[in-house]
């Protein structure tokens, strides 16, 4: 995850803004919410292939974050994600956060998913849609 992100690297793109509620005691934006915000457009990129929650589903195995920045409030957001890895039944999603007009991201993130069928209760195949969008 050392290489530098720009936002141009990332072909599907999220925006949010910054909260109140999301400051700690050090008056910046706590590392912790970052992993929501990352999930907030990891949901968002996921409907664009259907997951069902039965048959077609995704859960997450693992996630990795590196804090590059702090982030003040009130700030604009832009989460750029892409699919970055495949697998045969597994994947990765990279996530840069960067905040509106500045170049560089403030967080980068891997988060690795499994294909899953929950009315089987086992890995399956990653879905034509993942493989699709690793190819972009």
């Amino acid at each position: 995850m050392n290489k530098l992100y720009k936002i141009d690297d990332f072909y599907f793109k999220h925006y949010l803004n910054t909260r109140w509620k999301d400051l700690d005691a050090f008056n910046h934006i706590n590392n912790a919410v970052f992993l929501s915000y990352i999930e907030d457009a990891r949901v968002v990129f996921f409907k664009r292939w259907k997951i069902n929650y039965a048959e077609k589903s995704l859960i997450v195995a693992s996630v990795k974050i590196d804090y590059l920045e702090q982030v003040k409030h009130p700030s604009e957001l832009i989460i750029g994600q892409k699919v970055s890895r495949l697998g045969t039944k597994s994947f990765d999603i990279t996530s840069a956060v960067f905040v509106k007009d500045r170049p560089n991201p403030v967080c980068v993130s891997v988060i690795t998913s499994v294909a899953f069928d929950f009315t089987k209760n086992q890995t399956i195949k990653v879905f034509q849609e993942i493989i699709d969008d690793y190819q972009k």
